[in-house]
């Protein structure tokens, strides 16, 4: 079983997928994930694609799930949300497309420009998605004891993008040391696995936390329903950054609360845009004061009259104030004014000139 496999640059926090390379001065990957937003139907599922694209984002994400090899009549509801579902496995199973089925999602995912990825719950859902060339893995945060799941992406190869919701320290360090053992390439995504997540509980600063301990490439993965933590995930510098969508917040499904429309996606594509551009072009703070040298003399205050002044005068401080443009003499230069007399008549709506002077 093979992916398009990528590997990392030489630098710890550059990390390639599908092409792009992601790290300093290079926009964040925006990920558009429609979980079980579809409700079950191919065709809102396709739907989603078609909009998220349209919308401008870099990838988009499902999750895919079979109730048989990841389910069982015991598993409870995390939300009772669904009448029309009996059970957490009925729920499962009304989820499940066939391999066909998400190959065509695939191939319109890259037939729209759009990376495909979709979150594997079993290792008979690592098999199915195997064949369809996901440039990256993404491991749920609810996964983070399944070593077999993590053993199994890692044998079919390719990049692996692992949420931490629920992990404690040792587990991330546990996973990331699985991960550089089979040279796997990887980042780490701060997420917090509360459906809405409060935004004092973003954790933004776990973002710096994984760089320096994991030297790793690091993203957000959202669940406030706003778009604020994407916002200061990426003007943080993350390198990739995941949201929930859904067409519309009246819409049925146990993470409608936990989504951002796609009119506010829209927003956080333009966002990441205008990051990247911000981000890729540090400025030198003397160069700019030059090329704003005109803005700088418009702005700065010369010397002028403060009343109307007869030839002769002798110019003392108190006749002197500071008046725009900057283009005459700059105010600072009074102590080279007083005691000088004028030699002709100056008056205040005029900027004292060296040749008004004897």
């Amino acid at each position: 079983m093979t992916t398009s496999a990528s590997t990392t640059s030489a630098s710890p926090a550059t990390l390639r997928i599908g092409g792009r390379e992601l790290g300093p001065g290079r926009p964040a990957l925006l990920i558009a994930e429609v979980a079980q937003a579809h409700d079950g139907s191919l065709g809102t599922a396709h739907a989603y694609i078609e909009a998220l694209a349209a919308a401008g984002a870099d990838a988009v994400k499902f999750q895919t799930h079979i109730a048989a090899a990841e389910s069982t009549l015991d598993e409870p509801f995390r939300i009772r949300f669904s009448p029309q579902d009996e059970t957490r496995y009925a729920y499962w199973k009304r989820m499940e497309f066939t391999a066909g089925q998400w190959a065509g999602l695939a191939a319109h995912a890259r037939d729209r420009g759009l990376l495909f990825l979709s979150s594997p719950f079993s290792t008979a859902a690592v098999d199915l998605l195997a064949g369809l060339g996901l440039p990256a893995w993404k491991i749920g945060s609810g996964e983070f004891r399944s070593r077999e799941l993590l053993e199994a992406v890692i044998a079919a190869g390719g990049p692996v993008l692992l949420s931490t919701g629920m992990s404690r320290w040792d587990e991330v360090a546990a996973m990331t040391a699985l991960l550089r053992e089979h040279a796997r390439p990887f980042a780490l995504f701060q997420c917090t696995s509360r459906y809405p997540a409060p935004l004092e509980e973003t954790g933004l600063n776990m973002l710096d936390e994984f760089r320096a301990r994991f030297a790793c490439a690091v993203g957000l993965s959202d669940h406030s329903g706003t778009v604020f933590p994407t916002l200061a995930a990426m003007a943080r510098g993350a390198e990739l950054v995941e949201v929930h969508v859904v067409f519309d917040r009246r819409a049925f499904g146990p993470d409608t609360p936990a989504s951002v429309t796609v009119d506010e996606l829209a927003l956080l594509a333009r966002a990441r845009d205008a990051f990247q551009r911000m981000l890729a072009h540090p400025v030198d703070k003397d160069g700019v004061a030059a090329l704003l040298a005109p803005m700088r003399d418009l702005f700065a205050k010369s010397i002028a009259p403060a009343r109307v002044l007869a030839a002769g005068t002798v110019l003392t401080a108190d006749l002197l104030v500071p008046r725009k443009p900057g283009t005459g003499i700059p105010f600072t230069e009074c102590g080279r004014v007083t005691g000088r007399r004028l030699a002709r008549e100056v008056r205040p709506d005029r900027l004292l000139a060296w040749e008004d002077l004897a």
